[in-house]
């Protein structure tokens, strides 16, 4: 099978972290474009302003990635299965869950592949976790995700604006991995969100939730920590205690330890490729229902005013 020709949407930091490596180092896709309005300069890859301007001055393409910001995926998508080229859409899926439903059923009705891309579902200890807690009785699940928010989303304004999530970004990451390995759907029974006083989106949460057995799952986010980072989740079981850490590269269970090397955009991508070729899609929004719910019955509270500039 010839490689998928495949367009990056969105130049920014995630894509030339992570989706460029991950696209050079697969056999099943070909890059022969970036979009963004930027122009930017990828070496031997074509550049254009706009999806307009790809469809119809640059080469055929089979697919887009879009790791542009939430709140303007919905028409890029679009516009993409319009074209009928298959579309992978980084985390979040999108800025609301109905404008998910409505690309999914427009990808349904035009045989093309959606992929809602949770990449930390894709970390090496999570699919070992998963089979771990399948035999177990859960009692308790802690997950703490706290990080720099200027280390990672250097002078990036649209975290924090409506539909960009705030600290909500980096946690959904923990929400994909938890609803990936607990046997059980589990629902937010509380929270309290703390807004910066000159934001409109939180640096902060602690969110308590429930399983459908009655078993609590307490959750920590805070974009202000400096120095180490922390992504861990605990789960306390019958068998003795398991331990996600480092965004679930290590995995740490009562008689030993795994740890593997980061692979979870190599992941992603072999994941698409199989879609594409069953033209199937796979857009699982539970993480995303779980953060709404969040700014739903969220208590919110206001701190001080976050600014880039480090004060310390």
């Amino acid at each position: 099978m010839a490689p998928v020709r495949i367009a990056v949407v969105g130049l920014g930091k995630i894509a030339r972290d992570q989706h460029l490596p991950a696209l050079a180092g697969s056999p099943d896709f070909q890059l022969v474009a970036v979009v963004d309005p930027a122009l930017p300069s990828v070496e031997d890859v074509a550049s254009f302003g706009s999806l307009a301007a790809l469809f119809r001055d640059g080469p055929a393409v089979d697919a887009v990635v879009l790791c542009t910001p939430p709140q303007v995926r919905y028409a890029l998508a679009r516009e993409a299965l319009e074209h009928g080229v298959h579309v992978f859409l980084e985390k979040p899926p999108g800025a609301t869950l109905a404008e998910v439903a409505v690309l999914e059923q427009q990808a349904e009705a035009g045989g093309l592949t959606l992929f809602a891309g949770w990449h930390s579902q894709h970390a090496a200890g999570v699919e070992p976790a998963r089979a771990w807690l399948a035999t177990r009785r859960i009692d308790r699940v802690a997950i703490t995700w706290r990080e720099d928010v200027r280390v990672w989303h250097p002078g990036q304004e649209w975290v924090w604006e409506p539909g960009g999530l705030g600290v909500f970004d980096p946690g959904i990451n923990a929400l994909s991995i938890a609803t990936r390995i607990l046997p059980n759907a589990f629902f937010l029974t509380s929270a309290t969100l703390s807004f910066p006083a000159n934001r409109a989106a939180p640096i902060a949460a602690a969110l308590q939730f429930a399983d459908s057995d009655g078993v609590p799952i307490a959750m920590d986010l805070d974009w202000r920590q400096t120095g180490p980072q922390t992504w861990d989740i605990v789960v306390q079981t019958d068998g003795g205690t398991l331990k996600l850490s480092k965004g679930g590269d290590v995995l740490t269970l009562p008689d030993q330890t795994l740890t593997a090397d980061d692979r979870e955009y190599a992941g992603l991508y072999a994941r698409f490729a199989t879609l594409i070729r069953e033209r199937g899609r796979d857009v699982d929004t539970r993480p995303l229902r779980l953060v709404a719910d969040a700014f739903l019955i969220g208590r919110q509270e206001r701190v001080e005013a976050f600014e880039w500039a480090d004060p310390s």
